[in-house]
């Protein structure tokens, strides 16, 4: 078949400062979240708030600490993105970087010059930058200072942020996000929002108190974006992809509904500027009290996105009956019941091009704004065959049939802007905090130890995502 997009598509990749970066503490960089999750069995527990230190541990691997050396290597990695014919590259600033401990009266400028000089040799390539405000990114003094984003100073501290860094890029950047996947907070709440739990703290009541600081700082960040930048976009970022229910059973209909409205609250407020009904009635049943200020309603109305950027991974499946729901996926962070009609990936997480279709028209039908396609891919060990190359046909195979799918969600009439998968060349994996968990076109020659040269090598898919952006998309069964 062949699949076709509108002009001026914006094809390319996503990747994000504490995945790739390194240079943890160079230039006066300060800590940030990623740079105290170790690799290994205790990092999901901390994700989700259970933090032993608020500064690294003797003993422990810490793979963002060097990443893939972006900070230093990204004229080598733009000149491989520039040949696949890149239109967008979608980065993540570093909040540290510019504000090292998130209160400092003036940036650093060492932080800004460095993404003046990534800004610039990506448009010297043609590829327009799009840029994540906060991608798992909180100054790790805001954390021990005032408990991260469950205190309202943040949101004070982010606009300050936002505006500098608005102000320093407004002719280099077009495209904005403010949170990356904001609800992930309800997930991994450490990963998502810098908070740490003490025992015995009402857990839900911090992380909606947090969420709504946040929702408020996305839309003062939106106002200031309009107001520096008048012809930029600027988006939110739903980590998406549909709760099924496991059966007809209206249990499990009702389910899927209330599953999906925990992530579209987020983009609810953001996009239509006004907590929903429903949201309200959850923090009533649960005795939830969030405080607001006066003026926060008017702030959300007045300040809503431009577009919805989303990733999409797979679709997720929810059931009432406790004997289905012993039979859950190991990889998905939203807790889903396997789905007996689909595939998984190495890491469990299912493999459903359908739903990306479907995920991307229930957005438009909710949302009627336009959508972007930040974040989609497969995690994959990549083996090097005799000829110290990879032939990596399974991530072809993904990504045609999901770059196939949201073509038919544009012929639906949905109105979507661009697609940068994830990730165009190998980076830490947030998830896992593993090298061995790759989405690139291109290899990186690193181990989960931290071990190898760091040398880049390009993949099959590398020539055969080439040929999807050269034909814009047209080609995107082309077996090579």
């Amino acid at each position: 078949m062949t699949t076709t997009f509108p002009q001026g598509f914006l094809w390319g990749g996503a990747i994000a400062a504490n995945q790739a970066e390194g240079a943890y503490l160079e230039d006066g960089k300060g800590l940030s979240i990623v740079d105290l999750l170790p690799t290994g069995e205790k990092r999901r527990s901390i994700m989700k708030g259970n933090v032993p230190s608020l500064t690294p541990l003797e003993g422990e691997f810490y793979p963002s600490h060097e990443a893939i050396d972006f900070y230093h290597r990204y004229p080598e990695d733009i000149v491989w993105l520039a040949e696949m014919g890149f239109k967008v590259l979608r980065v993540s600033i570093a909040w540290a970087r510019i504000f090292p401990t998130g209160e400092e009266e003036a940036p650093n400028e060492a932080g800004l010059l460095f993404y003046d000089r990534l800004f610039d040799e990506l448009l010297r390539y043609g590829i327009q930058p799009v840029v994540t405000l906060a991608h798992f990114d909180v100054p790790v003094h805001l954390i021990e200072k005032y408990g991260s984003w469950r205190h309202r100073q943040l949101i004070t501290l982010f606009e300050k942020y936002a505006k500098t860094v608005f102000a320093r890029y407004q002719h280099k950047v077009k495209y904005w996000m403010t949170f990356n996947e904001i609800n992930m907070l309800l997930h991994l709440p450490f990963l998502g929002a810098g908070l740490v739990f003490e025992e015995g703290e009402d857990v839900e009541q911090i992380k909606y108190q947090a969420a709504h600081h946040q929702l408020v700082a996305s839309a003062l960040a939106v106002k200031a974006c309009h107001e520096i930048i008048p012809d930029a976009q600027i988006g939110c970022m739903l980590a998406a992809g549909s709760f099924y229910p496991f059966t007809c059973n209206p249990e499990d209909v009702y389910q899927g509904m209330e599953k999906d409205r925990e992530s579209y609250f987020f983009i609810d407020v953001q996009s239509r500027g006004a907590y929903p009904g429903y949201a309200k009635r959850f923090f009533r049943d649960r005795g939830l009290d969030i405080q607001m200020e006066a003026e926060d309603a008017e702030i959300l109305k007045q300040h809503t996105v431009d577009y919805i950027g989303f990733s999409y991974y797979s679709s997720r499946t929810t059931s009432t009956d406790p004997e289905v729901n012993q039979k859950m996926t190991s990889g998905n962070v939203f807790g889903s019941v396997a789905n007996p009609y689909l595939a998984k990936s190495e890491w469990g997480w299912t493999i459903d091009p359908l739903g990306m279709r479907i995920t991307a028209n229930q957005l438009h039908d909710r949302y009627q704004k336009p959508l972007f396609v930040v974040e989609n891919g497969l995690g994959a060990h990549d083996e090097m065959n005799a000829d110290q190359g990879i032939d990596d046909d399974y991530r072809i195979d993904y990504l045609q049939k999901h770059i196939t799918a949201m073509s038919e969600a544009i012929e639906d009439g949905v109105p979507i802007i661009g697609y940068t998968c994830w990730a165009p060349i190998d980076i830490v994996s947030a998830s896992s905090g593993e090298m061995r968990k790759r989405y690139g076109y291109i290899y990186v020659d690193r181990d989960n130890e931290g071990n190898g040269t760091l040398q880049r090598i390009k993949k099959k898919s590398f020539a055969w995502y080439q040929k999807v952006i050269q034909s814009n998309g047209a080609d995107v069964e082309n077996n090579l």
